[in-house]
């Protein structure tokens, strides 16, 4: 009999490290991986990892034969900044990735007679906003508006979840013998900020990668404008948007796809609160216009009204506490600067 496992891809990345130490924290111990790269070695140890490309089939098929998948967290992806510099390959990791891995839980799913539960972390990409005045008409964008997303990134998530609906919904719907659908389940992130591990391409990352700079003593140019604002949320919020979305009853969900968020932030506001902790930190401001202009497309915040009714989200972490008690405490000790 195959082993019943929770598989989790894109393991190695920035959501996927963090996930897997909470899921190990709340003793989950069925844990199967998946990257293109090795775990941590403290990682390693306590889980099954395999090393792997989410787009080779024929490793996808392996882990079938050897594994009945109960629930997947779908983390792996190309993300924002180097999609838009090699597109081709953001779709087929990004896309293709996705699509395989949907077709292996759907046909699960009816192979068990139950659904697997597929969890996606989509992104603020996928709005996009066509100026600054219809972004400030529009300050707390819902799941349904403004889903014109002007980036390869953004495209692809926007694009993954119309398929998860589709698979969960849909998928061989003019056939007689409809089989069991897979549960797929969805949240759209702002700006995610980790004290852990260090920002590796999404175009938010200008807020964390201010951070970091000032810990370790070094200049940092940002690459928007000052009064350009975003959603962020600290990273312990993530791992409670996805954990707290999949223990929710099926029942009680009105979407398959739901915003979350924490606090709202300019890029000038961002920079002070750095400074109140690194007071000697060199921060300014050369902003690049192209990147500017895809920051400028996506909310000033969210309006995540539907996962508080729906399944009890609220973030624990304000824009105080995060600084406070998550970001400042952590970055300190990773560079070990003396407070």
């Amino acid at each position: 009999m195959r082993k019943k496992i929770t598989l989790i891809t894109g393991a190695s990345g920035e959501i996927g490290d963090a996930l897997i130490r909470q899921l190990l924290k709340d003793g989950k111990t069925d844990l199967v991986s998946l990257d293109i790269r090795p775990l941590a070695p403290e990682i390693t140890s306590r889980i099954t990892h395999i090393q792997g490309d989410i787009c080779d089939r024929s490793l996808l098929a392996r882990i079938i034969s050897e594994y009945e998948i109960d629930t997947i967290y779908h983390l792996a992806a190309l993300l924002s900044t180097r999609a838009e510099f090699t597109p081709e390959a953001a779709h087929q990791v990004n896309v293709e990735g996705t699509f395989g891995l949907l077709q292996i839980a759907s046909e699960q799913s009816e192979w068990r007679g139950k659904p697997v539960m597929f969890i996606f972390p989509s992104s603020i990409a996928i709005y996009g906003i066509p100026d600054l005045v219809t972004k400030a008409k529009f300050p707390h964008i819902r799941e349904w508006e403004w889903n014109y997303p002007r980036t390869m990134y953004g495209s692809n998530k926007l694009y993954c979840e119309m398929l998860g609906i589709y698979y969960s919904e849909y998928f061989r719907q003019l056939a007689s013998d409809r089989p069991v659908m897979l549960d797929f389940r969805a949240v759209r992130f702002p700006g995610l900020i980790s004290a852990f591990t260090v920002p590796s391409g999404g175009t938010s990352d200008y807020g964390p990668e201010m951070l970091h700079a000032a810990a370790k003593g070094e200049p940092y140019a940002c690459f928007v404008r000052e009064d350009s604002r975003i959603p962020f949320m600290a990273m312990p919020d993530a791992l409670k948007a996805l954990t707290c979305l999949a223990a929710a009853p099926r029942e009680a969900l009105t979407r398959r796809v739901y915003n979350v968020t924490s606090f709202s932030l300019s890029a000038g506001e961002f920079r002070e609160w750095v400074l109140k902790f690194f007071p000697q930190a060199n921060i300014t401001f050369a902003p690049d216009k192209k990147r500017n202009d895809i920051v400028d497309s996506w909310p000033a915040d969210l309006n995540d009204h539907d996962a508080r009714r729906d399944w009890g989200w609220s973030p624990d972490y304000d824009v105080n506490r995060s600084f406070d008690e998550y970001l400042v405490p952590n970055i300190k000790m990773r560079y070990q600067v003396k407070s």
